[in-house]
C-alpha cells in the first residue's frame, strides 16, 4: 500500500494479485490497485493526466501517460475523493508502480500529487 499527500491531495493505493487471472508458467502475472484520491485541502483541484512508472524484477519500466484516469478527469472539492480500480500485467511475479497525476486548481494553478511507490507480488514469493 502507498499513502501520499502532495498540496493537499492525498493518494492512497492498494495493490492486489489475482492468480485467477494469472498464469506463471506463461510468465504472466496480473494485478489489480485500487486509488483513493482524497482532496484533504482547502481548494479545489481537477485531476488532468498522469503518468505511471512500472517496474519489473529485472528491472525493466513501462512508462504510462494519459489524460484522466479510467476516462474520467475528475474535479474535487475540498473533502471530496474519487476511487477507482485499474490493473497491470507484468512479466515477473514481482514489481513495482509509482507516478504522479497532474492537478489544475481553478485559479489555472497546476501542480503533480506525488503517488508513492507500491509493491505488486504474488504472495507465493513471500514463502
Amino acid at each position: 500500500m502507498s499513502d501520499y499527500t502532495t498540496d493537499g491531495i492525498r493518494i492512497r493505493v492498494t495493490p492486489r494479485y489475482h492468480p485467477e487471472q494469472s498464469d506463471p508458467a506463461a510468465r504472466f502475472w496480473f494485478f489489480s490497485y485500487s486509488v483513493l484520491v482524497e482532496n484533504v485541502g482547502d481548494s479545489p483541484a481537477q485531476l488532468v493526466s498522469r503518468v505511471w512508472v512500472i517496474t519489473d524484477a529485472t528491472g525493466q519500466q513501462e512508462h504510462i501517460s494519459g489524460m484522466g484516469v479510467v476516462g474520467q478527469q475528475p474535479r474535487l472539492e475540498p473533502g471530496d475523493s474519487f476511487r477507482y480500480t485499474s490493473g497491470c500485467p507484468l512479466s515477473t511475479s514481482m514489481g513495482t508502480m509509482h507516478g504522479q497525476y497532474e492537478m489544475v486548481r481553478d485559479d489555472g494553478a497546476r501542480f503533480s500529487a506525488e503517488i508513492a511507490p507500491f509493491t505488486l507480488c504474488d504472495p507465493l514469493e513471500l514463502n
